[in-house]
């Protein structure tokens, strides 16, 4: 099993490339859902990255897909430009999600 990044960002691609991920820069809605795509059907691949920015192009998609499939695990990270509550503390997260603050 591989890992395979798709981004928005050079940058990202450059230093996943150190590590030996490959991937793809892509910056529109369109292209980004056939790539997906493409990668839900490629068996090598267990894990793929995704950028925030591109995760909100279709959020609702790349949640459709994170529940309904097993492979390959689908992971948000953050970029140098990227704005995202992934560091948010579980607290956050508990009271966000049951609507009282903790």
């Amino acid at each position: 099993m591989k890992f395979f990044l798709i981004t928005d960002n050079i940058d990202t691609l450059m230093g996943m490339r150190l590590v030996g991920i490959e991937g793809v820069v892509l910056h529109e809605r369109s292209k980004l859902l056939m790539e997906v795509e493409r990668v839900l059907h490629d068996d090598t691949v267990g894990i793929l990255l995704i950028t925030t920015k591109l995760i909100e192009l279709c959020p609702e998609v790349i949640s459709e897909l994170k529940l309904k499939r097993t492979k390959p695990l689908i992971v948000e990270i953050p970029d140098r430009h990227g704005d995202s509550k992934i560091g948010m503390s579980i607290d956050e997260y508990v009271s966000e999600a049951i609507g009282v603050k903790l």
